[in-house]
């Protein structure tokens, strides 16, 4: 058997599949943060001598395909899929990253929770036995979304406290069938909800309910509780949206204590000036593929369950006065010597 669905989210991996080489490439504010040691590459020009930041996304984007093809001795034609999202209008970074790459292309939107969404497609599509490799990559620039969804950074805009900081960054990973130790074992899939939430500067608040819905899925559907982890990380909820969630799940009889983080509150120090913390979806693209790949490859920690987060507005919905409905998709991830 390749997967087996436990209940009405959550697949078990059954044929084993992995992610096996990765690519994180950070921007300058993230370089100066806690984690900055676990980026391949720290970019020290917000436009990387392009014309827009834009291109400089996608530039950022392409680096990391790059680097996680390359630590895995791979050209684009050994893979059988390129699955990619950002948060552009029309996914512009990805389609236009997808011409490097001469294979069959996915181009997904879940928001920030693009990196769980495409490691989750490409383990179900690799363990049915419809390839053996698939390239994943997503990203987020805060110069190129915050005068997509807010403000241009040049005006100035004060953001309220609650306001979270969109991380500048790429990541890039290649899953394989073959390549241990950091197996992928199981995949949930999050459905949307709506906390009625109308402010686009409160993101992690309009996310928190997705994600404890995902876990709870997660913990009900595999028999789990949090304890079975030695990490648990949402997205980008930031430091008001973590918090939200805790209670969430505390309320669902899940206390996660201090196996749980947030991506958008691990990348950055207290001092950089973030508000709430990170969002974006190089978020967790930097935190997971950099800080968590890491870890798990060298045996410091055995599992982690990571729960990337997606708001699913428009500036045009949020013009129109609708709310802010959010999705989840939680992937589990272990160390194979501990299966």
């Amino acid at each position: 058997m390749s997967a087996a669905k436990n209940g009405a989210h959550t697949f078990s991996i059954e044929k084993p599949v992995y992610l096996s080489f990765t690519g994180a490439i950070a921007g300058p504010k993230e370089g100066k943060g806690p984690l900055a040691p676990d980026y391949d590459v720290v970019k020290q020009d917000l436009k990387l001598g392009q014309k827009s930041f834009e291109k400089a996304e996608r530039m950022m984007m392409k680096e990391a395909c790059d680097l996680a093809l390359s630590k895995g001795n791979y050209r684009p034609e050994d893979l059988d899929y390129f699955i990619a999202g950002d948060l552009l209008n029309q996914i512009t970074v990805s389609g236009y990253s997808a011409l490097n790459y001469p294979i069959p292309f996915l181009g997904i939107y879940g928001a920030c929770a693009n990196l769980t969404q495409s490691m989750g497609l490409g383990a179900l599509l690799i363990s049915g036995g419809y390839g053996e490799r698939a390239l994943l990559a997503t990203s987020s620039h805060n110069c190129s979304a915050e005068r997509q969804y807010r403000y241009p950074t040049e005006y100035g805009f004060q953001k309220p406290c609650h306001a979270q900081w969109t991380v500048t960054g790429a990541g890039a990973a290649v899953i394989t069938a073959d390549v241990p130790p950091v197996r992928i074992t199981t995949v949930t899939l999050g459905e949307l909800a709506d906390l009625g939430m109308r402010d686009p500067a409160c993101l992690g608040t309009a996310m928190a309910p997705a994600a404890a819905a995902a876990m709870v899925y997660h913990f009900e559907e595999t028999g789990r509780d949090p304890s079975f982890y030695d990490a648990i990380v949402s997205g980008d909820l930031g430091q008001v949206g973590k918090e939200l969630a805790i209670d969430l799940l505390f309320r669902r009889g899940y206390n996660v204590g201090d196996i749980y983080n947030d991506c958008g509150t691990m990348i950055y120090y207290p001092h950089q000036q973030v508000n709430s913390g990170g969002s974006g979806c190089a978020a967790s693209a930097l935190v997971v593929l950099g800080n968590l790949f890491r870890r798990l490859s060298q045996g410091e920690i055995n599992r982690a369950l990571v729960v990337a987060t997606g708001a699913m507005h428009s500036p045009t919905a949020c013009l129109q006065g609708d709310s802010i409905p959010a999705l989840a998709y939680a992937v589990s991830l272990e160390n194979e010597t501990s299966q």
